[in-house]
């Protein structure tokens, strides 16, 4: 009876999550209590201060739901429905833009969760950043002309997010969801044009339940969301990835854009406020908009530099491991070579070559990546070319060219998906390095790696400039890692 409720708390999802809130909560509520002491002054910021001692409480009760839930676990083998109840409580962490503990009480109220709970829930959560990030611009001297309008599309889209939540709650089951759902759901995939991406897969999840008549597809994708979603981490990284993605979009219509790049002589090396949240450089620019601005060159960056290698070292690939011998060996020698030159170094001989501008930059970290995604490739054609559902296409006909690209490359795509996804996050890192030397995209552009360039030179007097851009390439990278660790999780049939 004890190994069996034992068995229950190792094997509870919302007690994993529990402990991994507190902890990253408490992580926060130290670095906020570190920050509210100014040891150089030999002050208190009593503004940051006050945001410790809210971030403590709401700290402290995680830790005690998460103390009440391993009881329950091990008295009743489940959580009790008064412990599920005292999630509501914490949800009003959400003021605090605690994401850790938001999230957890969102799940901890719902006792049976689907795929579709969880994307409705952190489509709640994105939406909501990005209102509360945009925000901030009302306390600047002025704002863009769409301003208004933009934030009024947001609200209206959150109320609508919100709505969502309660009818997926409320309707949507594990395997089926109401047909009336079709309207909300091709809604959903609309709004996704403003970059939040959970409402494009909350639309989809609806359609495949409403339309999709085949249980074993529908059993097929709850696996490996459930998968994705049960890992913390990764839904973690998906959900800044997806943050940052759609504050890119909406950031054309939010943020003015020569608050970033536009010289402000009458607020140099500002400190951070509510008018400038992260300060302003040698130069007066205000840091929070570069940095909402440089995410957009991070990403595009990052995808383009990945999507481009992956259908060229794709192509060549499958080309490789199909055909002969001699076409393998000619095909694989040649990018042999090129792989044979360090990536980062053909990536500066290109941009000296054709100077720095985005595209090149694009361009030089491209190339270096083809072989490493022409072998992967590779060898997934090898291996799938060999099921009995090749030879069958062979013995009726079908030509080489169908034969790779209808059946066997759709057959190979999930390490390829992986692979890029874990890979992304060097792609950002390489963005931001080759900027760093200046080798990037142009100087007056804000990129991540430009902006801690200048940020760099003021390490002790305002080490924030160069702290903050620091900590956005760190998260971002480590987004992508976690979610490639994830997707790698969820689409090798070998951990289940």
């Amino acid at each position: 009876m004890i190994s069996t409720k034992k068995h229950a708390l190792k094997m509870s999802r919302e007690y994993t999550q529990a402990n991994f809130a507190w902890i990253l909560s408490s992580i926060v509520t130290i670095i906020l209590l570190w920050n509210s002491f100014s040891f150089k002054e030999g002050n208190v910021k009593i503004n940051v201060f006050y945001v410790f001692l809210i971030y403590a409480v709401f700290t402290s009760f995680q830790l005690f739901l998460t103390w009440k839930m391993k009881r329950d676990l091990m008295k009743y083998g489940e959580i009790q429905s008064t412990t599920r109840r005292l999630g509501f409580i914490q949800l009003i962490s959400i003021a605090t833009a605690n994401i850790f503990t938001a999230a957890f009480a969102f799940n901890l109220i719902k006792k049976k969760k689907t795929p579709e709970y969880v994307f409705a829930v952190y489509m709640v959560l994105t939406q909501l950043f990005i209102v509360a990030i945009s925000s901030f611009n009302l306390f600047k001297p002025y704002v863009t002309d769409s301003f208004i309008p933009a934030m009024g599309t947001l609200l209206l889209i959150l109320v609508f997010q919100i709505i969502m939540l309660v009818l997926v709650a409320k309707y949507v089951q594990a395997t089926a969801a109401p047909s009336w759902m079709i309207i909300p759901a091709i809604i959903l995939i609309i709004t996704s044009l403003t970059g939040n991406l959970f409402n494009l897969l909350l639309g989809i999840s609806l359609i495949v339940k409403v339309r999709s008549h085949d249980l074993s597809r529908i059993i097929k994708w709850n696996t490996m969301w459930d998968k994705i979603t049960r890992n913390s981490t990764a839904i973690l990284g998906m959900f800044f990835i997806i943050l940052l993605f759609s504050l890119s979009v909406c950031s054309v219509y939010t943020f003015d854009c020569d608050m970033a790049v536009e010289n402000n002589y009458g607020a140099l090396l500002q400190k951070p406020s509510l008018e400038y949240p992260f300060g302003t450089d040698d130069f007066g620019r205000d840091l929070f908009s570069r940095i909402i601005f440089g995410a957009r060159i991070s990403l595009l960056v990052g995808f383009a530099s990945t999507l481009i290698p992956v259908v060229i070292g794709g192509f060549l690939g499958a080309l490789a491991g199909y055909y002969s011998k001699r076409a393998d060996n000619v095909i694989m020698r040649l990018l042999d070579i090129l792989y044979a030159i360090p990536g980062i170094l053909l990536a500066i001989a290109i941009i000296a070559a054709f100077g720095a501008n985005t595209m090149n930059l694009i361009l030089a970290l491209s190339v270096g990546a083809i072989p490493t995604y022409a072998r992967t490739m590779r060898a997934n054609v090898l291996m799938v070319s060999n099921y009995e559902f090749v030879e069958s296409a062979r013995a009726l006909g079908s030509s080489d060219w169908s034969i790779i690209f209808k059946q066997i490359v759709p057959n190979s795509l999930a390490p390829m998906i992986v692979k890029a996804t874990l890979t992304i996050g060097g792609a950002v890192i390489a963005t931001s390095s080759l900027s760093f030397l200046g080798l990037g995209v142009e100087p007056h552009i804000p990129e991540w790696g430009n902006i801690l360039k200048i940020g760099s030179t003021y390490l002790e007097s305002h080490s924030y400039l160069a702290i903050i851009p620091g900590l956005a390439i760190m998260g971002l990278v480590l987004s992508f890692n976690f979610l490639g660790d994830g997707l790698r999780d969820a689409l090798d049939p070998r951990m289940d």
